[in-house]
């Protein structure tokens, strides 16, 4: 008996990487993957169908059942399909994983509308166009699912050299939090997964020997878990995988100045020195490093 068993589940960006380890595991817990890729380099050039195949062969010969699908997250018409053909082959959908992803790292002073435009295509609208199409179906179906976005640190903290990708990223978790609320009495969750984790696309991320430490398959066993029935009340979050270490990320305030509503407003030196006398008790801010090491 598997987490999953009788579920059905879409992976974006499952022909590799990440996306790659969540239909595998999803495969394990027993849920039927459509596994989506269009087959493209990390920069999100060229297109094929054989990795998509690679990857159902492996759920295959694993005694799970899968479905490869070679459509474009970026297309409207093709995201209504690839969730068409959940129900078409397995006759509903109860989880979406939105997982495609591509990077044009460049520093900003170097950043071209080339390098940003795409980025933020497919990591943004790419989240976009198969959450409404899979959201409405599950609204249909009246069973309530999960949807899980992949967002990252990049966005949620920061790092050098990724504000187009950071911006994708931010974005997406901000989707996240507004559609988890929407999607509550239709007992949707909604949560993000930003995962730290060496694959094709973050090699040159990581220092040298970190591939098993960072593997892949390290972050999968959250995400399927967050997609049983277990997670029923889990939803509006974000989790920080990063090897063994899960993590959530939440977001905190620290008052600075708070004077009666009814009093002067402050001039702009008083709110200075208010400001400047908080500071010592504002906490580090976070980073990559902390997180990844």
């Amino acid at each position: 008996m598997g987490l999953l068993d009788g579920k059905v589940a879409i992976v974006t960006g499952a022909g590799g990487g990440l996306g790659r380890c969540h239909a595998l595991c999803l495969a394990r817990e027993g849920a039927a993957v459509v596994v989506n890729d269009l087959g493209g380099a990390v920069d999100g050039s060229g297109e094929g169908s054989r990795v998509a195949e690679k990857v159902v062969e492996e759920i295959r010969a694993g005694g799970g059942t899968g479905l490869a699908n070679f459509g474009s997250v970026t297309d409207a018409e093709e995201s209504e399909a690839l969730i068409d053909a959940a129900f078409s082959e397995f006759g509903r959908l109860d989880i979406l994983v939105n997982n495609a992803g591509i990077l044009r790292d460049k520093s900003f002073k170097k950043m071209t509308e080339d390098l940003w435009d795409p980025v933020i295509a497919v990591h943004l609208k790419g989240t976009y166009f198969p959450t409404r199409a899979a959201y409405n179906r599950m609204i249909e179906q009246g069973e309530g699912g999960r949807i899980i976005m992949t967002s990252s640190t990049s966005g949620l903290i920061g790092n050098f050299g990724q504000t187009n990708y950071g911006a994708a990223k931010a974005g997406i978790a901000g989707f996240m939090r507004c559609l988890a609320i929407e999607a509550l009495k239709a007992q949707i969750t909604v949560n993000v997964l930003a995962p730290n984790a060496y694959s094709r696309m973050t090699a040159s991320l990581f220092p040298e020997g970190s591939e098993n430490r960072f593997a892949p398959e390290r972050v999968s066993p959250a995400i399927a878990w967050l997609c049983s029935d277990e997670a029923a009340d889990i939803t509006g979050r974000q989790f920080v995988i990063s090897g063994n270490r899960v993590s959530l990320l939440y977001p905190a305030a620290l008052e600075i100045a708070n004077a009666a509503p009814e009093a002067e407003p402050f001039t702009p030196s008083e709110i200075g020195e208010k400001i400047k006398e908080s500071m010592a008790q504002w906490p580090e801010p976070a980073t990559v490093p902390k997180l990844l090491f």
